[in-house]
This record gives structure tokens, C-alpha cells and sequence, in this order.
């Protein structure tokens, strides 16, 4: 097995470097009845992130790991994204008075681009998923010398995201199990390079989208068919492999939902919460409402509720 990219050390470092930067989002104690579950859980509300997703945690803690290094050059920045990295890398560049462009797939929600434009970056729409606007991104940066960010396939990235389990270690202390929605790998290698053994950590996929899921299945990345209500959160064609040193020692279990439970769980965290999630961000809770993970008798469960970059009207409508 490949060593893990990411160790506990780079998120503590991480965490030293953006504290400055990013919120410390609430979690929410629900009780047994409550959104469909016989049990309790404890939401981690991290679509109150800055940019309205955890993908602040991993520009900021890239940006100024590279900033500190000398190689944030005049050209700034330059990513590609389904919406959410994009809309960080924005943001970040905004805060730090770098520019930025962004190549965002036209299977991208218009809010999502309209988010990153309102950052003040420089917004390419690029036929395709995900993974054809990063190739015109890797194509812009050789001509223009901007610093690539990556938004999962980077020690640096992986390290800022995994600042949340920090967080959840601090605000809810002894937990068993971390519930995670996985794209690129990137948000639950960076859970599992700081809980590593201490707690169980489960990824959840849409079942259009599961390139976390193929990977354990084949013994490493591969390539799968993208498409779903989340695909422009979670649709990576291959997990990254830096996410799959660490994943393939830590991730406890893997599971699928479908589109219909995930629009299920975006409608109950706005029918009992009032919290406006896209459906990246509750397919983690979609797992748990489907059945599709079962927990044990009294295992205490933390549910990442990731992102809210989506039309309101697609959720409370």
C-alpha cells in the first residue's frame, strides 16, 4: 500500500495557517424522529463556510502555503471546478487581491457561475464535465503562468479540508463515525488523514458518480461515467490519487445513493431545519435516510452537510 499522502501534522498545520481565514461552522444535535432517522445525529453545517462550501478550508490553505513559498506570480490564480472550488478559489483570490480564472463545465449551475463571477474572477464555461474544463485550465495555465489549484489533487488541499474534523473533534469531542460525501477524493481523505484509526469514516456517492467507490472495488482509481442531480459537486470521473493513498488505509466503508434519496434529503433539511443544501451536500445524509448505512446500536454518528450553492427555488419549490 501507498503511504498516506497527508498526515495529521500537515492538517495541524493547515488548520495554523487558515484559522485566520476560514469560519469554525456550527454542528446541530438532532434528536431520534428528526429527519427521518429512529436516532440522532449530529449535523457538521459546513455549507455556512465561506463560498458556501468546506472548499474555502483547501484554497486558503493552498494559497497561502504557496503565497509564503514566493509563487503566487502577477497572472494569480487559476482553477477549474464544478461550481464550488471555483466559487473558493474566487473568494480567496478576492481576499488575498490576487486574479483569478476559472474554468467552470457547462454542466455547472448558472448560480454557481454567477457565484464566481460575483468574486470578481474571470469565468470560462467549457463544454463537458468537470474533468474537460480542467483539461482547458491546465492548457490556460501553461500560457499564463497562474498558480494551478487543484481542487483535490494536492497535499495542501487535502490538509486545509481536513481542518474540519479538527473542528469536530473540538465541538462534539468522543463520536464514533464521520459520514462523508466524496467527488475527487479530496474533502474525506482530508477527515480521514486526521481521524485515521479513531473513528470510522464513511464515504457516500451518488450511484452515477462513484469514482471513490469503483476504486476500492479495482484496488485504485479508475475511470467511471458521471452524471446525476450531483454531478457538478461530486462528478469525478477518477479519484485522485493522493486521496487514494490516504483512503485506501482509512475509509471504513463506501456506499451509493440515488438521485431520489438525495433530493429526499435536501427536502427534509429544508422542511425541518430550513437549511438550503445542494445536493452534493446532503448526499451524506441521503445515506442515512435510504438505509444504505445502518449504524450500530448507539454509534454516534457526525454528518457533513457540505454545500448550498444551489437555487433555492430547486430545493424549497
Amino acid at each position: 500500500m501507498t503511504s498516506p499522502a497527508v498526515s495529521p501534522a500537515d492538517v495541524t498545520a493547515a488548520m495554523q495557517r487558515i484559522r485566520a481565514h476560514v469560519r469554525e461552522t456550527p454542528v446541530l444535535v438532532t434528536r431520534a424522529g428528526e429527519l427521518g432517522l429512529p436516532y440522532g445525529v449530529t449535523l457538521k453545517l459546513e455549507l455556512l463556510q465561506h463560498a458556501g462550501s468546506f472548499k474555502s478550508r483547501g484554497a486558503f490553505s493552498r494559497v497561502l502555503a504557496a503565497a509564503s513559498a514566493g509563487e503566487v506570480g502577477p497572472a494569480g490564480l487559476i482553477a477549474a471546478s464544478g461550481g464550488n472550488h471555483g466559487a473558493a478559489v474566487a473568494f480567496v483570490a478576492r481576499q488575498l487581491d490576487y486574479p483569478a480564472e476559472i474554468f467552470v463545465p457547462s454542466t455547472s449551475p448558472v448560480i454557481k457561475r454567477d457565484r464566481i463571477a460575483s468574486y470578481g474572477a474571470t469565468v470560462h464555461v467549457i463544454d463537458g464535465f468537470f474533468d474537460d474544463a480542467q483539461a482547458a485550465a491546465t492548457h490556460r495555465q501553461t500560457e499564463s503562468g497562474a498558480l494551478a489549484i487543484h481542487p483535490f489533487e494536492h497535499v495542501e488541499i487535502i490538509a486545509g479540508q481536513g481542518t474540519m474534523a479538527v473542528e469536530i473533534d473540538d465541538q462534539v469531542g468522543e463520536y464514533d463515525t464521520v459520514v462523508i460525501a466524496t467527488g475527487g477524493g479530496g474533502f474525506i481523505a482530508g477527515q480521514a488523514a486526521w481521524v485515521q484509526n479513531r473513528r470510522r469514516v464513511v464515504s457516500v456517492e451518488p450511484s452515477a458518480s462513484r469514482c471513490l467507490y469503483a476504486a476500492r472495488l479495482n484496488g485504485g482509481p479508475v475511470t467511471v461515467e458521471v452524471g446525476g442531480v450531483a454531478a457538478d459537486s461530486l462528478g469525478t470521473r477518477q479519484l485522485g490519487s493522493l486521496a487514494w493513498s490516504i483512503v485506501q488505509h482509512y475509509v471504513d466503508d463506501a456506499v451509493l445513493v440515488d438521485d431520489e434519496d438525495i433530493r429526499s434529503a435536501q427536502r427534509a433539511l429544508w422542511d425541518e431545519l430550513r437549511l438550503v443544501v445542494e445536493p452534493g451536500g446532503a448526499a451524506a445524509l441521503a445515506a442515512l435516510r435510504a438505509g444504505v448505512y445502518v449504524p450500530e446500536p448507539g454509534e454516534r454518528l457526525v454528518v457533513a452537510v457540505c454545500g448550498s450553492n444551489c437555487d433555492p427555488n430547486s430545493v424549497t419549490g
